[in-house]
């Protein structure tokens, strides 16, 4: 049976492997038709509305609900919600 020492070696194996974090905003279908016609200056209309929450998928899994902030001149999200966490009571 592992020792405790021995999880936390192997936690620290891994805690420096790089994985795709996403940030999904919303999400749209177009006819190829539609594609082909984009150009700069298009606006294609998601499915979701500038108040809901967005998506933070960590290698495609989803795993937690945000908000969109400016961080200085950057993009950021604030975490609102972990996907499968109860609130506390």
């Amino acid at each position: 049976m592992p020792t405790l020492i021995d999880d936390n070696a192997t936690l620290d194996l891994v805690l420096d492997v790089k994985v795709k974090v996403t940030v999904q905003l919303g999400s749209c279908q177009l006819p190829m038709r539609e594609v082909l016609a984009l150009a700069a200056g298009s606006i294609i209309q998601l499915n979701q509305h500038a108040s809901d929450p967005v998506g933070l998928y960590v290698n495609d899994k989803l795993i937690a609900y945000g908000e969109v902030v400016v961080v200085e001149d950057s993009f950021g999200i604030k975490i609102t919600e972990l996907v499968g966490a109860h609130p506390a009571a």
